[in-house]
């Protein structure tokens, strides 16, 4: 008796204490093939640095299709590890049905998607968003990816694939303390405010931004590139007059002294609205004074124009029907449509990219990194400047054999020590600033001044992101988002846009002609051998028990 009154106290005891250990200690344990509920350092680094309360609501709870319950799970699951992290981090799962309206003036767009379904198709409608509120801050997360899928199960594994990039994304923005400044550069004719006002106003939801003249730097070069040392990063948008010495200069040691650039530079005047207006024109050489730069960071932007086969369309009048005039989309080979390097976060997975009367990038060799970003189709043409280019070519016939240029460059990251153009030359001015150096800088170079423009509906700036008249959608606004994001990282962050993971997504069509077989499988056949199993455990108890 005092035996088992011990056992039983040890048990107690041992219950307890599993119990106080349980309570204390906690540990998940990520057994899946591919890692994807591990967290990266950069991710790691980032919610560390959350010191009150960080509130995550995803709208993703209510009846919505299917396959996006996966959508749903994955997004739960990697929250979940984000709290178990950091115990500020508070998630909460909303149905968005109630409160449609609301969410959609905090900028949250429904998704309209295609559900299949017993080999039917129905159109459902979901919020895949999420609101992060850390204090006063306030940042929105998309679930989806706005690339062009090849499927909407596709899209899906992409939008897993993207949950960590998105949320430490969103979770860095709302902590960081300090914004990077940016400058948008003027004086050498750039673009005008209105055009660059889709790309932009996205910008200045996470950095500060502010105008920059150069042309304070006739009067006071000095000063000048004392207070452009204290950006972080230079946007340079289409300029149209010629660089003098001096601003070159300036510029030149805002990059010998650690300052980001983004180049969009037009090596060619040619331009879209001046075609539509007089139906030709002739397109030149443009000499903006830039070759020596950029030859010194190791590229030379050309002045021939790329005509490619694989190109976004233009909208041109073909008739009349009664008063109204008729329009057809035309592919217009003046008009690049190019595709994103697929192994570098800048462009992995965006839409095609649309460039205008674009010029392609040559590379010298040198002791800088050069990545290539925006390349075009194989069937290309080079087409020489001065030469006049006329609308009424869009009807002349192709000839394949006239488009075998090949890969033509258009975007280029590059990376490594910049030496300045001035190092074995005369300065055009003194400075205390001047380095012969950079160490370990960024820039991006863009042969197309258009890849920021966007067009103005009624007055109004339209979306970078598509064609006011074919309504057709380009990735120029995510291409150039990411740049700028590229630019500015300094934490890895950046690096998580090239995660991958391996999804496994049902096969709807197979599934739905093998329903039956599977059925049979799954209900029927554990009903037979259940009954099966009941006779002849039946017949053997009767045999056994009858003698």
């Amino acid at each position: 008796m005092n035996k088992n009154i011990k056992h039983i106290a040890f048990l107690i005891v041992g219950l307890i204490i599993l119990n106080i250990a349980n309570q204390s200690i906690y540990k998940r344990f990520d057994v899946t093939e591919d890692q994807r509920y591990t967290l990266s350092k950069t991710t790691k680094a980032i919610i560390n640095n959350v010191n009150s309360n960080l509130f995550i609501t995803v709208y993703l709870e209510g009846d919505f299709p299917s396959e996006f319950k996966r959508l749903q799970v994955e997004a739960r699951q990697f929250i979940e590890e984000l709290a178990s992290e950091n115990s500020l981090i508070k998630i909460n799962f909303e149905n968005p049905d109630d409160q449609r309206e609301a969410l959609i003036k905090r900028g949250m767009m429904p998704s309209q998607l295609t559900v299949e379904e017993d080999g039917k198709l129905s159109e459902a409608i979901i919020f895949p968003w999420a609101e992060i509120s850390y204090g006063k801050k306030t940042t929105v997360v998309s679930l989806l990816p706005n690339a062009i899928m090849a499927s909407q199960e596709a899209q899906l594994a992409k939008a897993i694939e993207n949950l960590e990039y998105s949320f430490s994304n969103a979770i860095n923005l709302v902590t960081q303390n300090k914004e990077k400044k940016i400058g948008i550069i003027t004086g050498n004719g750039e673009l005008e405010d209105i055009y660059q006002y889709s790309f932009l106003s996205e910008v200045a939801k996470k950095y500060r931004l502010a105008k920059f003249t150069l042309d304070s730097v006739a009067t006071n070069p000095q000063q000048t590139l004392q207070d452009l040392s204290g950006l972080d990063l230079a946007i340079i948008a289409k300029p149209t007059e010629q660089f003098s010495e001096n601003e070159k200069f300036v510029l030149d040691q805002f990059i010998t002294n650690g300052g980001k650039t983004l180049w969009m530079i037009d090596n060619v005047q040619a331009d879209q609205d001046s075609l539509f207006n007089g139906a030709k024109m002739l397109a030149y050489p443009r000499n903006l004074n830039l070759t020596d730069l950029f030859f010194s960071y190791g590229i030379r932007i050309n002045t021939t124009l790329i005509k490619d086969l694989y190109a976004a369309k233009i909208p041109l009048a073909t008739g009349e029907s009664g008063n109204q005039t008729q329009f057809q989309n035309l592919d217009w080979y003046y008009h690049p449509l190019v595709g994103g390097n697929p192994n570098h976060p800048i462009t992995k997975n965006i839409s095609p990219v649309r460039l205008q009367f674009a010029n392609q990038i040559d590379t010298l060799t040198n002791n800088i990194k050069k990545t290539p970003l925006l390349v075009s189709s194989v069937l290309t043409q080079k087409v020489g400047t001065p030469t006049f280019i006329e609308l009424q070519s869009i009807a002349d016939e192709v000839v394949e054999n006239d488009y075998k240029s090949g890969n033509q460059l258009f975007a280029l990251l590059l990376e490594g020590n910049f030496n300045s153009a001035y190092k074995n030359r005369i300065k055009p001015f003194e400075t205390a600033l001047y380095k012969e150096n950079a160490i370990d800088n960024k820039m991006v170079v863009i042969a197309d001044g258009d890849v920021g423009k966007n067009q103005i509906l009624k007055g109004q700036p339209f979306d970078l992101a598509r064609d006011k008249w074919t309504n057709e959608q380009f990735g120029n606004k995510d291409f150039l988002l990411n740049t700028v994001d590229y630019l500015l990282d300094d934490t890895g962050l950046m690096k998580l846009r090239n995660k991958s993971l391996t999804i496994k997504i049902l096969d709807k069509q197979k599934a739905f002609k093998e329903r039956t077989f599977w059925q049979f499988l799954n209900v029927i056949l554990p009903l037979i051998l259940l009954f099966g199993f009941g006779i002849v455990f039946n017949y053997l108890r009767k045999k056994k028990y009858s003698k």
